[in-house]
């Protein structure tokens, strides 16, 4: 990752692929190299990945880019689609191309012969090949989806000029009034069902919920989709308060039992919770997967030790990360310095540029301009109210004020939002508001998204399978049916 929260950039359009929510670190990782667009390149390519034992179906397209060659990937059996590769190079035969998955690369190392791609495929610990033929393989006739066993509908949540679009979803039949709760997204403008990658988390939670006996309701962030607002200079407490109007909304809604809705937040959406949640009474029990209990600042350094093991990176270059990032949260705090640290970026980038070779650095004419959008990327969203905010919040706050039935859940795997630095805090918030209903679990195995993983680092999330970890679901499910009385 190049910049201090790479999942806030301009204001996102729907189905944009983004970095995981709250991996927001500054990481000082090598300038990507493009190389002039190749003719015996350009084209659909498709062919196999084998990966631990695991085959996955891999298609490339490439083509001429702005800066050099561009290319996209499909990895069907995981639903991504359309992902941008970076550092896509070819001098001929060698072809290299690498798939961003947080601040961890997959990287693919391969030769042309003919009409073939072959070669090495590495990500952290795991290694691979992987082969790609030119061409198309015959189109196969799409599957027709069933319909779900229940009602979709499409409302909006308003927030004062806020306008949110979304999803709920009602039980089929007799039954009601159901319990609800809202589904609330992690840092990064999100869709409706949190999708990365092409895995839909809340999609998937919305579905088994309601099956369930459960109304859910789920909704673009601020300016994403069909949402209005500004997302960009939002904080975590406006979210809050679009928390809060979701609840409202919920209400209104015939089909629930206004005394039994809560929240289920994800990552941020964990610390928004809890926000709402205090300061709300109608609110009747909170949700939180992955939520944080520490300040901002001990998340990112938290995070970047276990990313950085995760992903085989050295001491020194995790040293040398957090030393980064200490420059730029005294500029945030401050207010000040951010010229001279802007310089000193840009001149580490041009050192970096320096150290390449005549062939790669061939490829960038403008050294000067390239090293300026390196440093202006990097410090670009650490200006956003949103970091200043989120730097020296302290989550444990709302938490010592929240009453209502708590369910916390954590990745045993998760490097993003490590349990053993936040559930102990997350554990003495709750016990200073006196809230004896408190249950939490650890997913064996599982990582910042719940998908069962390897090392939990955020570079394997594109290529595991986009599903959550056995058991997961109905963890969440049974627990809000105890609580709330919700159909088993």
């Amino acid at each position: 990752m190049n910049d201090p929260r790479p999942s806030r950039p301009q204001p996102a359009r729907p189905r944009t692929q983004q970095v995981p929510s709250l991996c927001v670190l500054v990481l000082l990782l090598p300038l990507a190299v493009c190389a002039p667009a190749e003719e015996p390149l350009s084209g659909h390519w498709e062919g196999e990945l084998d990966a631990g034992g695991m085959q996955l179906v891999i298609r490339v397209d490439f083509k001429p880019g702005a800066a050099g060659l561009a290319a996209t990937i499909d990895i069907p059996q995981q639903g991504a689609a359309a992902v941008a590769l970076t550092n896509v190079r070819f001098a001929p035969p060698q072809v290299h191309f690498e798939l961003p998955a947080g601040p961890g690369l997959a990287v693919f190392e391969g030769r042309l012969a003919g009409d073939s791609i072959e070669g090495d495929f590495t990500q952290a610990a795991a290694r691979g090949r992987f082969r790609l033929t030119r061409g198309s393989a015959p189109k196969k006739a799409e599957v027709p989806v069933s319909p779900p066993p229940y009602e979709e509908r499409e409302v909006t949540v308003t927030n004062g000029a806020v306008r949110l679009a979304g999803t709920l979803t009602v039980p089929p039949g007799p039954g009601g009034p159901h319990a609800g709760v809202y589904l609330i997204t992690g840092s990064g403008a999100q869709n409706r069902d949190e999708e990365l990658f092409g895995f839909k988390p809340f999609r998937v939670l919305a579905d088994h919920l309601t099956r369930h006996g459960v109304v859910v309701l789920r909704c673009d962030d601020r300016g994403v989709g069909g949402s209005s607002g500004d997302f960009v200079h939002s904080t975590t407490a406006d979210f809050a308060e679009d928390a809060r109007a979701a609840v409202a909304f919920l209400k209104t809604c015939p089909e629930v039992d206004p005394r039994r809705i809560g929240l289920l937040g994800h990552s941020e959406g964990g610390v928004v919770a809890p926000m709402a949640a205090a300061a709300s009474p109608d609110v009747a029990f909170i949700v939180l997967l992955s939520g944080t209990s520490v300040t901002g600042e001990r998340v990112l350094f938290s995070q970047g030790e276990a990313i950085g093991r995760a992903a085989g990176y050295p001491p020194e270059r995790t040293r040398e990360n957090q030393e980064l990032q200490k420059r730029i949260f005294a500029c945030v705090r401050s207010g000040t310095g951010w010229e001279e640290l802007r310089a000193e970026m840009r001149s580490k980038a041009l050192a970096q540029l320096a150290a390449l070779t005549p062939a790669q650095r061939a490829t960038i004419p403008d050294a000067e301009a390239y090293a300026k959008k390196a440093a202006d990327g990097q410090l670009a969203n650490a200006q956003l109210p949103w970091f200043k905010f989120f730097l020296d919040y302290d989550p444990a706050e709302a938490l010592a004020r929240v009453k209502c039935p708590v369910l916390a859940i954590f990745g045993e795997l998760d490097t993003q939002v490590l349990v053993g630095v936040n559930r102990p805090p997350l554990e003495a918030a709750l016990a200073k508001a006196g809230n004896a209903d408190v249950t939490v679990e650890v997913v064996a195995k599982a990582n910042h998204l719940y998908q069962t993983a390897v090392t939990g680092g955020p570079q394997e999330y594109a290529l595991l399978a986009k599903e959550f970890a056995p058991g997961f679901l109905d963890m969440v499910q049974s627990w809000i049916a105890r609580r709330t009385g919700a159909a088993k």
